[in-house]
């Protein structure tokens, strides 16, 4: 049976007018309407497809940083030692569809697909792709050109960094297309941990959120490992803190 709503084609898991793509504004301070999220849709295994309806999508991730200290050395931090982070998570609330629902939009056979209705039926994870869309604004400021996004080198430092084609619209000189620049997170082996939805006899419209726990984060092209360049590493000669300076000496106040 045909089924609009979850009929993966064009990068988006529907079809049918409820994913029909309107105009952004383009500004320099990043907005909500140029985010997209993928996961895998059921019913197709090619790819990652933007899920739509999806009203928040909220990740978050912390770990501790414990104090060292030494008797008889006062009220005094010797240094702050970081622990082990914790997994990240994401809260996801998502308009229910008659034909589409949250489980069916990350892979499982859920609804009018399959029997999965419940977090114990989930026997394998899945994968979430955050996009963050650049505007026009961006994309110049990076290419020097006007609707075209920037590739990152496969395996470089800006490998998680893509331009994403999108289609051909009618535009005052006849049919025009462009691309933008994306910032791609990849969330590897997902499961999801908790669900709920609410039937209100206050509220018509029925949304469903869930909660999930990610195993993995990265770029999906950096490779991880002991001498990342992160950032702040005085022994490249980065800034770093005054109180990690090369060699175990002080690198100044910066002034």
């Amino acid at each position: 049976m045909a089924n609009q709503d979850q009929n993966p084609q064009n990068g988006r898991q529907g079809t049918s007018y409820i994913y029909k793509q309107g105009t952004t504004p383009n500004t320099r301070v990043a907005v909500s309407q140029r985010v997209r999220i993928l996961a895998p849709s059921y019913g197709n295994n090619s790819a990652l497809w933007q899920i739509g309806l999806i009203s928040s999508f909220s990740p978050s991730e912390n770990k501790s940083v414990d104090p060292v200290r030494g008797i008889g050395f006062g009220d005094q931090i010797a240094e702050m030692v970081p622990g082990v982070t914790q997994p990240r998570t994401a809260s996801v609330e998502r308009s229910l569809m008659y034909l589409s629902n949250l489980w069916q939009a990350t892979g499982y056979a859920g609804g009018v697909d399959g029997p999965v209705r419940s977090l114990k039926h989930h026997r394998w994870p899945f994968d979430v792709e955050h996009q963050l869309v650049f505007s026009n604004l961006a994309d110049y400021d990076l290419t020097g050109t006007a609707n075209q996004g920037f590739n990152g080198s496969s395996g470089g430092w800006d490998g998680g960094v893509k331009a994403v084609q999108y289609p051909q619209v009618t535009g005052p000189d006849g049919l025009t297309s462009g691309s933008h620049t994306v910032i791609i997170t990849l969330y590897e082996a997902c499961w999801w941990t908790d669900w709920s939805a609410t039937f209100s006899a206050d509220q018509a419209m029925i949304a469903e959120s869930g909660s999930l726990t990610v195993t993995d984060v990265h770029d999906f092209s950096s490779i991880y490992g002991e001498f990342l360049q992160s950032g702040n590493d005085p022994t490249i000669g980065q800034l770093g803190s005054s109180r990690f300076g090369f060699g175990g000496t002080s690198s100044g106040s910066g002034f």
